[in-house]
């Protein structure tokens, strides 16, 4: 059913509408006197805040401030400034509302910092965590330092233009950017003095900064993980103190050597049920560092005794493999009676041997000993003997022989250090021997030893080859032939236990 306007125009000039329940209750419009909106502080209030809310940071400019209380404005010039001090604000306002709506809730934004007409005694916006290097005002010779080249990258001198390329102005900047460098560094700028860095220099120093903070990284990194010089990492120290709450050591004294691949300590022994600890004992911790055994591992890798587990091991367990290998290698020595220390216990990568010295006082080696001349004629033939006895009893090669390795104690020669030991049937075990027989012979005819032979008449006389070259050319290379034949010859027996393993164990196909 249609709904009819009621009759008569003159009784309701609106046209007709249905009353809603839910509509909007009618708005109050307060009253405003014409004084109100014709009042001049009103309007600059409202502009004020409007100018207020679009730019916060910048602050009002007092033009009583400028001109002075009382002041006559009557000049064109003054009243020009004040209107252009005006028209800048309001357009600086402008940009920052321009900006705003062009960034929006973007991560990336962008600044119109540039494009701003801003006067000096207002700009106010500078960075609290810049260093104000050129900031006079407490600085007695700061009158004296030229003046900092405002936001817009240059200021006109005359026909002159200051970019900010400037050679001046770049080092003055590069100066303190410096102090935020880690590590820091002391530029030294300061009072009565004007430090300006160039490009090149800049970049250098923060290449280094950032070299030392990576470095600085790496080293924390290594005292935590691995053994560095002197100090031991938590694995080893845990394992120190297992050792002397099980009663093996008493006690541990201090470092008393330090070497490219090892760390020496001295320790008061204890007691085991099954060995007879010594009374002093030396602990040497192989360095977990994997640096000093880069080039070392041609030492174990050709070695037939470790030569199956050396490809399934990790780099760091491998260090494990030269403490055992040394345990191995002594107790061979010990058997045949060569004066060396005494294995106690080994743990992973620590090795506790009998101390080769006195109360605390290592025995010295036989580079820093001062011998007289007949003890030095005995040493002589001692480590004559010892390498003979190295060689054809124990099968072994030292690989690293000199007066370093060889201690002076209670009148006899004592050897220690070997690690890196082969045998004769090593790859390079005949070449290891000849170094060996090189570094001896030379050590003892400068130390005056008439009877001292030259290291190919030392060879020959440990070995047993009888090598008759005229020449060390010659001589080192029959050396490499008799090492490729020993070479041709492992691996011939090599392959033969293969096939006599397989020929016990059949496998079915």
């Amino acid at each position: 059913m249609e709904q009819v306007a009621p009759p008569g125009p003159a009784a309701d000039p609106q046209p007709w509408k249905p009353k809603c329940p839910w509509g909007a209750p009618p708005s109050t419009v307060t009253p405003c006197s014409l004084s109100d909106v014709m009042s001049e502080e009103l309007v600059k209030e409202l502009q004020q805040q409007e100018e207020n809310k679009a730019f916060p940071h910048l602050i009002g400019i007092d033009t009583t401030a400028l001109v002075g209380e009382g002041t006559e404005t009557s000049s064109d010039l003054l009243l020009a400034q004040m209107l252009q001090m005006e028209f800048d604000r309001e357009y600086d306002a402008q940009l920052l509302r321009e900006e705003n709506k062009l960034n929006g809730d973007s991560k990336v934004s962008i600044s119109f910092e540039n494009f701003r007409m801003v006067h000096p005694f207002e700009d106010s916006d500078s960075s609290e965590d810049e260093v104000d290097w050129q900031d006079t005002r407490h600085d007695p010779y700061g009158p004296d330092k030229p003046s900092t080249n405002p936001k817009r990258g240059f200021v006109r001198k005359g026909k002159e233009i200051t970019t900010k390329h400037d050679e001046v102005t770049c080092g003055r900047r590069n100066t303190a950017r410096m102090e935020n460098f880690v590590p820091e560094f002391q530029v030294g700028d300061g009072i009565g003095m004007d430090l300006k860095l160039s490009n090149r220099v800049f970049n250098e120093l923060k290449q280094h900064s950032y070299s030392e903070r990576r470095r600085s990284a790496k080293i924390h990194e290594k005292k935590e993980h691995s053994t560095s010089d002197q100090a031991v990492d938590s694995n080893t120290r845990l394992l120190l103190f297992k050792m002397v709450n099980a009663g093996i050591l008493e006690n541990i004294n201090g470092c008393i050597s330090t070497g490219k691949e090892s760390v020496v300590f001295h320790a008061n022994g204890g007691s085991m049920d099954d060995k007879i600890v010594p009374r002093e004992c030396a602990i040497k911790v192989f360095k977990t560092t994997l640096n000093e055994f880069r080039n070392r591992d041609k030492y174990i890798k050709d070695d037939y005794r470790f030569k199956d587990r050396f490809s399934k091991l990790n780099p760091r367990r491998i260090i494990r493999m030269w403490a055992e290998k040394e345990m191995h290698n002594l107790a061979r020595m010990q058997k045949v009676g060569i004066l060396c220390p005494e294995v106690v216990v080994l743990k992973k990568h620590i090795l506790v041997m009998s101390f080769i010295g006195q109360d605390q006082v290592p025995a010295p080696k036989l580079k820093d000993v001062k011998l007289s001349t007949e003890d030095m004629k005995q040493a002589y033939y001692q480590v004559l003997h010892m390498m003979q006895q190295l060689y054809n009893e124990c099968q072994l090669v030292h690989a690293d022989l000199s007066a370093y390795n060889l201690l002076w104690y209670m009148g006899k020669v004592w050897l220690i250090d070997v690690s890196q030991s082969v045998e004769p049937t090593h790859p390079h075990g005949l070449e290891f021997l000849f170094r060996d027989c090189r570094n001896v012979s030379q050590f003892f005819q400068k130390s005056g030893v008439a009877d001292a032979m030259s290291e190919r008449e030392l060879f020959n006389a440990v070995s047993g080859l009888g090598i008759t070259a005229d020449n060390e050319v010659d001589f080192i290379a029959e050396i490499e032939a008799l090492e490729k034949i020993n070479e041709d010859h492992v691996q011939r027996r090599g392959k033969r236990v293969a096939i006599a393993n397989d020929d016990e164990h059949p496998t079915d196909d």
